[in-house]
């Protein structure tokens, strides 16, 4: 980390962010020592649930740009409001959490196809979910799929870590990413209609996105409806982006360093969406459901995606339903359901013969056909004398039935399916109103039904059909602290055990998207992980902060690991050269350790609003048992800058370093250098207190920049890294007017 520091970066810069990291509250000013923020709430970590808190100070006055700090879970939770999705702009979950001390995007297609990575973990060890219900698309079967989960349409992004993930199921290990809307209603609107729009145009793709948001309700019934849209060019980059310039002879249409047009090849997006949803709304709960169409149609850049014209192209039908019945009776405090039904198909589309552009074809086909429900019952709390206990108990199940099939071979896997069966219970101890603790368990079946492949040296295909049975079972333990000055202290415990999923014991074929050929291995075993959490955090007066360092063991880790061999689409990985690269799922022991911190400080008022600064570091190092390094790790990164604020204006400047990754895999993997992102925003916010029946009540109106200093960014953690650089400097100016 010291050595980190010594990179060439302004030593002022470096002074002052190490300034806001150290800096002592109890030197501030008695004046600013006064302020009082309001609670953070936050819905998805525990099913232990409280009464919730607007998002105001205590005079009711908005804090917009305010970093938000939860410091009543036991679980770290990361909270994007809708005020700062609204500044982001940003077209997918990967790219809007991008900059989240922790947490990264896999940025196979920036603007399009990019998964939010937790502290090194990613795809089968995050599950991203919307309004409780996972997202069930194919993000989680290839880096080149796209997460069907628009910001434009959400409110409110939690990223959880922790024992709270034991209530979603071990395929969290990693985190959960919950993003919510008002698809489902939970209460009537408070002028009895309401409507939104919100827009946006980037200089970078020329891109644009609107969305209009609709809701009405009378009686006891609520309606919600919403569409959006958005589409890009292929986005600008400050340098020629593949690089090794491609062989002409080989990839006729890939771009050459003399034809290069200032633009990454291959990277345009559209997507539109559709949404309808409605609750029955009563004194101690609702019932609701919703539909949802989500369409994508994206390209995938690089060289080979360029020569062949790749494209993506992804349709998702998703009904969803939600509930809650509090007080049901003297035992109970309240019963909340989820349900969940996919229909998910997307097309690999690309030329057949790159010479002819009248060859276009589908390559593979991948569908998700995928049911889920939760259901949980959260009893009343129980006086044990030395602790107030209060139970909640949940069973979660599901099934899944996947297809990858192919019209030039025998696809990436037979189909399969797989059915998922389980129940947990959180228990929390409150000694005091400064000492909570919680004792979580969960213990569940999976069981998976397909056909492993396997293939000798030359390609020669086995296909075994193969059905298997894993238990994982789960259990942690946390507890909270209050401190003097506002701090709050945590601990947190983990054992978690996940069962292999099916890409990992099923697959055997050509990805041509993601350029791979996969090899998955029925002999996998359940992976387990143990792990230790320190966290402190003070979310009260001008100086707040969140302060995290980890350490994680695991058994039996499964990864794709990149051989260095290159394959035909036969599975002939004996001939140097070819166009796909060897990608085995493996299993070996690792560590993962590492820290976050996040820090805003009010520092003077200023006219009529505040002055601050703020900074970020964050660090994950991954080995395993045998000392080589886990593929694929973000780099360690630095970040800081200064705001100024008030009720209705927001100006930010602030610039993230993230240092080379040189801590690289023995095979198919290179270095990435380092990278300054310096982003700056100005918008204005005007809401109504009361609004009257004629009167609008939000405006905000903004303009934003990124990677203003036109850098050559390029993500450790991508696939497609080296011919895949970010989009470069761009500007981009938004609305939203809400009724």
């Amino acid at each position: 980390m010291l050595q980190c520091l010594r990179s060439p970066m302004s030593a002022r810069f470096r002074r002052s962010l190490l300034l806001s990291f150290f800096v002592l509250p109890g030197g501030l000013p008695a004046a600013l020592a006064q302020v009082t923020l309001p609670e953070v709430v936050v819905s998805a970590p525990s099913p232990i649930q409280r009464g919730t808190a607007p998002a105001t100070t205590g005079d009711g006055a908005f804090l917009q740009g305010t970093l938000p700090i939860v410091t009543g879970q036991f679980a770290t939770v990361t909270v994007v409001p809708n005020e700062e999705i609204r500044r982001s702009g940003a077209a997918t979950l990967g790219d809007l959490l991008f900059g989240k001390p922790g947490i990264t995007g896999s940025s196979f297609a920036p603007g399009a196809a990019s998964r939010p990575i937790i502290r090194g973990l990613d795809v089968n060890r995050v599950r991203i979910q919307e309004n409780g219900i996972g997202a069930n698309g194919a993000s989680d079967l290839g880096e080149d799929h796209f997460v069907p989960v628009d910001p434009l349409t959400t409110d409110r992004v939690e990223v959880i870590r922790g024992p709270a993930t034991l209530r979603f199921g071990s395929l969290a290990i990693g985190g959960v990413v919950e993003a919510s809307n008002n698809r489902i209603p939970t209460a009537l609107p408070p002028r009895g209609a309401g409507a939104e729009w919100r827009g946006a145009f980037n200089s970078a793709d020329n891109g644009l996105d609107s969305a209009v948001l609709l809701d009405a309700g009378a009686g006891n019934f609520a309606l919600h409806a919403d569409a959006f849209g958005r589409s890009t060019r292929d986005y600008r980059v400050p340098h020629y982006p593949y690089l090794t310039a491609p062989d002409p002879a080989d990839l006729v249409n890939a771009t050459q360093p003399g034809t290069f047009n200032g633009r990454q090849p291959n990277s345009r997006t559209r997507s539109d969406g559709q949404s309808a949803g409605g609750s029955y709304i009563f004194n101690d709960g609702f019932a609701g459901f919703s539909i949802t169409q989500h369409n994508a149609l994206y390209s995938i850049p690089g060289a080979e995606g360029e020569n062949e014209n790749a494209r993506i192209d992804a349709k998702q039908t998703k009904l969803n339903a939600k509930g809650e019945w509090r007080a049901p009776n003297a035992v109970i405090d309240a019963i909340r359901y989820w349900g969940g039904l996919t229909d998910y198909k997307h097309n690999e589309l690309g030329l057949e013969d790159p010479a002819d552009p009248a060859s276009d074809t589908v390559h593979q086909t991948f569908t998700n056909k995928e049911q889920e429900g939760r259901i949980e019952a959260q009893l009343t709390p129980f006086d044990l004398r030395f602790a107030a206990l209060t139970t909640a108990v949940g069973v979660q199940g599901g099934h899944q039935k996947l297809t990858a099939g192919s019209p030039d071979g025998i696809g990436l896997w037979d189909p399969n399916t797989n059915r998922r069966i389980a129940g947990y219970i959180f228990n929390e101890f409150k000694f005091s109103d400064t000492t909570k603790a919680q004792l979580a368990g969960r213990i569940e079946h999976v069981s998976l039904s397909g056909t492993g492949r396997e293939f000798d040296a030359v390609g020669t295909l086995t296909s075994t059909p193969a059905t298997l049975g894993f238990t994982p079972k789960s259990a942690s333990l946390g507890l909270i602290q209050n401190l003097p000055m506002d701090l709050v202290a945590s601990i947190t415990a983990q054992y978690v055990e996940r069962a292999p999923k099916p890409a990992e014991l099923f697959s055997g074929g050509a990805h041509h998207a993601s350029e791979t050929f996969d090899k998955g291995n029925t002999g996998l075993g359940i992976e387990t992980a143990q792990s230790l959490e320190l966290g402190l955090r003070r979310a009260q007066g001008p100086f707040r902060f969140e302060a995290t360092v980890y350490y994680t063991k695991f058994k039996g880790f499964i990864y794709r690991r990149l051989t260095g061999n290159t394959c035909n689409g036969d599975g002939d990985c004996s001939v140097p050269g070819e166009e796909l690269n060897e990608a085995i799922y493996s299993q070996a022991d690792a560590t993962f350790r590492g820290g976050e911190f996040q820090s805003q400080w009010d520092i003077a008022p200023l006219g009529s609003g505040m002055f601050g600064i703020e900074s970020q570091v964050d660090v994950v190092r991954a080995t395993f048992s045998d000392g080589s390094n886990v593929p694929r790790i973000p780099p360690v990164r630095l970040g800081g800058g200064a705001y100024w604020r008030d009720a209705n204006w927001l100006a930010r400047v602030r610039l993230i370093h993230a240092f080379a990754q040189n801590d690289i895999a023995t095979a198919g993997e290179t270095t990435t250098p380092g990278y300054d992102d310096l982003r700056a925003e100005l918008s204005y916010s005007w809401k109504a207190v009361k609004p009257r029946v004629d009167q609008l009540s939000e405006v905000t109106v903004g303009i934003s920049g990124s990677n203003l200093l036109n850098r050559d960014i390029r993500s450790s953690v991508s696939y497609s890294k080296d011919q895949v650089s970010m989009p470069g400097a761009s500007v981009r100016v938004f609305a939203s007017v809400r009724y």
